[in-house]
């Protein structure tokens, strides 16, 4: 494990033990896991309305918020013994719901300030982002674990936040670009590395 996965690890572990509390009220009041999920998506469609009508600052915090969420009904989801096959994999077709909702609300707004450049990078920024979670996914089904490299998720969507809140969007466009292609690379090359070479033989016939 690299650095970065460690430091990432160790703040995500800090994170949940103070999201610990909340989990436990949830999970006393019956809360379902989905709901948790269902309220991700709702407020990621928020803050991406939020930046349409160019509240940069309260969509960053509606995004942060919901994105909280989207850690919770894990952390939910464990703690109940709820655990599905389909809860995860309805989790993180819904992540890129989000996700891609704020890229492109980003991205129109990016349009009509009229800066053509920092669009064409947050289109980049989005398939980073989606090669990311294909190369994992795509990974676990040969057997792999390929949740490494510089930014996943919740670093794309604290980046995202920051932007948003310090009207600093077309400077961000370019790092997610960069930061987000270079980690499904990071994530490419893993695979190719650990990959047995039997393996990729049969995949190929």
């Amino acid at each position: 494990m690299g650095v970065v996965e460690k430091v990432r690890d160790n703040q995500r572990e800090r994170l949940q033990g103070i999201l610990a509390p909340v989990v436990s009220w949830f999970a006393a009041h019956a809360v379902h896991p989905n709901v948790l999920t269902a309220g991700n998506v709702l407020f990621s469609l928020l803050a991406a309305w939020l930046v349409i009508r160019n509240q940069l600052v309260w969509a960053g915090v509606v995004f942060l918020f919901g994105s909280t969420l989207d850690m919770l009904d894990g952390m939910l989801a464990r703690l109940k013994n709820q655990v599905t096959p389909f809860g995860g994999f309805l989790d993180s077709t819904l992540d890129r719901v989000c996700e891609g909702a704020m890229f492109a609300a980003i991205a129109w707004w990016l349009a009509t300030q009229g800066n053509t450049w920092a669009v064409a990078a947050l289109v980049l920024a989005m398939l980073g982002s989606m090669l990311t979670s294909y190369t994992r996914a795509r990974a676990e089904a040969l057997g792999l674990t390929c949740n490494g490299g510089w930014i996943t998720r919740s670093e794309r969507v604290i980046l995202l936040c920051l932007g948003l809140v310090t009207h600093q969007l077309v400077f961000m466009a370019f790092v997610l670009a960069v930061l987000t292609l270079w980690t499904a690379a990071q994530r490419i090359h893993s695979v190719y590395t650990h990959l047995p070479r039997d393996v990729e033989k049969r995949n190929m016939v």
